[in-house]
């Protein structure tokens, strides 16, 4: 069994806000709905990688309304949206497919641990040409559970191939701490996403400010 090293996807491996945020905006104005989130505040940022459901309600809170019968509504036009219009905004951060390049040339398993719906991730990978870089990706979707249930972790660890003893977290919210601390998989954290140097505040096992630095960061906790 290899060293395993697994990834969020939003706010870890891309920001994928913009194109999360248009797609939000996008079932508004379908719902009849005069309010926006706007792609230049870091707060409608963060929220857009806490997923869909998460925009549409910060949406209607911009405006005085609390509904969950408008936030159903207009999920699945919100997905639908997205998936028409994937991948305009979204760009990997800088150095996170050479990195996973890396670990991949000496040896290492990669997987993806997302709550994105698979298959809406697979097509954004599939958009920007980096499927093949790993080795399992599982969704939201993939398992009758999801993070942070600690199930969803280590079931991408082992289709990644990898060992749980040997594995680590890379995620950018407290939803990927807790499915690590409850996997028993230790959790980096990093601090180019939306809620910045925060993270700290979650405790994670280490921090992650670049991914030139992943290898130094991640060996001392794989073993």
């Amino acid at each position: 069994m290899k060293r395993c090293v697994i990834f969020d996807l939003d706010g870890t491996l891309a920001d994928t806000s913009g194109d999360l945020l248009a797609a939000a905006n996008a079932a508004f104005t379908l719902l009849g709905l005069d309010t926006s989130l706007d792609p230049s505040n870091a707060d409608h940022r963060a929220t857009a990688l806490r997923g869909g459901r998460a925009m549409l309600r910060a949406g209607l809170a911009r405006v005085g309304v609390e509904d969950e019968g408008l936030v159903d509504a207009g999920y699945q036009p919100l997905l639908d949206a997205y998936g028409a219009d994937i991948a305009t905004h979204t760009h990997f951060y800088p150095g996170a497919l050479d990195a996973v390049r890396r670990l991949r040339a000496r040896g290492d398993a990669v997987g993806i641990c997302t709550n994105k719906p698979e298959g809406l991730a697979r097509q954004l990978l599939d958009s920007l040409g980096a499927t093949d870089l790993f080795d399992a990706l599982l969704g939201a979707d993939t398992l009758p559970v999801r993070k942070p249930d600690p199930e969803h972790l280590l079931e991408t660890i082992r289709r990644a191939g990898g060992d749980a003893g040997r594995a680590v977290l890379i995620g950018d919210t407290e939803t990927d701490r807790k499915a690590a601390a409850a996997a028993q998989v230790p959790c980096v954290l990093v601090t180019f996403a939306p809620a910045g140097q925060s993270v700290a505040d979650l405790a994670p096992e280490a921090l992650l400010y670049h991914f030139d630095h992943l290898e130094a960061v991640v060996d001392p906790l794989l073993g």
